[in-house]
């Protein structure tokens, strides 16, 4: 059967053709993404560093640890070193302006996370002065910020006792190459936080949200997690160690079975263009019974006409998957911007354009079989007189 054929009969009806083209093309785009977010959250926790724990309230992540954990847990033994992390919450000018926030410890966060590099300005820099602040490099391009800027945040959590904001400088921008720290957070000294909130400055609670620990080279995690949740197990605060991994999974599970609410949409979305699919090719075989009848009383055999339908779904899909796919990455940059602080380690993989691609020829071919049977299995008097 000419290819010229399948193409003439494909565009014979533009607009049905050009609709289900642009479903094809919205549901494979969406499948891309759906399965790239999927994708994203299962690569956050694989980045995970396995020297690194996290300790915190056994009682809830919104619980603050007391100040006085941290010289205990950093005397078990396999541990390195302690980095205390505190969620800060402010805004910038209004709601919208809202990203994450954390008080660190400038001594040991850095030689904490490798995977972050300085790209401008410098560490050092960031350690001099009590009120800088890191920020990333998606954070900075979204607001425009750069070396020596000031970042006004409204305190939610810590509000200022005048009213008035608290003003952090902009000592380093940097770039994470792993999810397990997104380019879209802003971090400055947890000293500042402390130091302000006991000089009466500011009001909110005192105390860490969790202690980071980084375990010795060669030490054994489990004998650690296990040493620090025994030494405060009678108070004044339980606490709850586990590995990296383990404690982003929990921030995954905070929003539900994500996973499966975005499989099941996906699933959703191919089983109704499945049909739509269906539909155009079955009305086509019903309106080209006649063309049938003709092509087999010129010598066309049954296998070349259900070959030519099933082309026709083929391309159609096939198509549109491609069409989808290239949307899909054309819009890939923005979507890691808008979703850096919710998937960090969100992107439009390989797998996922094998999946996308690999679905649409499925539903194509899936959609096709059934009118390729039916015109195929036609006799040409009855095909001619469009009895079918």
């Amino acid at each position: 059967m000419p290819l010229r054929l399948v193409l003439r009969n494909l565009l014979s009806h533009p607009v049905r053709a050009g609709l289900t083209f642009a479903s094809v093309v919205a549901a494979v785009f969406l499948l891309c993404f759906l399965r790239s977010a999927v994708a994203g959250l299962t690569r956050t926790v694989e980045a995970a560093d396995s020297k690194r724990l996290w300790v915190q309230s056994a009682v809830s992540l919104f619980v603050d640890l007391p100040q006085a954990y941290e010289g205990k847990i950093a005397a078990v033994p396999g541990v390195e070193w302690v980095c205390k992390w505190q969620w800060f919450g402010g805004i910038f000018r209004d709601e919208s302006g809202f990203f994450a926030q954390f008080g660190v410890d400038s001594d040991t966060f850095q030689r904490s996370y490798p995977e972050m590099e300085i790209v401008e300005g410098s560490y050092e820099a960031f350690e001099r002065n009590r009120t800088a602040c890191l920020i990333g490099s998606d954070l900075a391009a979204q607001y425009g910020w750069g070396l020596g800027d000031r970042v006004p945040l409204l305190g939610t959590i810590y509000p200022k006792a005048d009213g008035s904001a608290w003003e952090f400088t902009v000592a380093g921008v940097y770039e994470s190459s792993k999810p397990t720290i997104d380019n879209k957070t802003l971090f400055f000294h947890w000293d500042y936080l402390r130091e302000t909130l006991e000089s009466g400055d500011a009001l909110g609670p005192t105390g860490v949200g969790v202690y980071l620990v980084k375990i010795a080279s060669g030490a054994d995690p489990t004998p650690v997690m296990a040493a620090i949740d025994l030494m405060f197990e009678n108070g004044p605060q339980r606490v709850q160690t586990t590995t990296e991994a383990e404690f982003s999974r929990q921030f995954i599970s905070m929003l539900g079975n994500v996973p499966a609410l975005l499989s099941g949409i996906g699933g959703a979305v191919l089983f109704a263009i499945f049909f739509a699919v269906l539909n155009t090719m079955l009305m086509a075989s019903r309106e080209r019974i006649r063309d049938v009848g003709v092509l087999k009383a010129l010598g066309f055999t049954d296998g070349a006409i259900f070959r030519a339908y099933t082309l026709e779904s083929l391309l159609l899909c096939g198509l549109g998957g491609l069409a989808g796919i290239g949307l899909a990455k054309l819009a890939e940059p923005g979507l890691v911007r808008a979703l850096a602080g919710q998937l960090p380690g969100f992107a439009i993989d390989g797998g996922s354009i094998g999946v996308g691609l690999g679905l649409s020829l499925a539903v194509g071919l899936a959609a096709g079989v059934i009118p390729a049977w039916r015109s195929s299995r036609l006799l040409p008097v009855e095909a001619l007189k469009g009895d079918a």
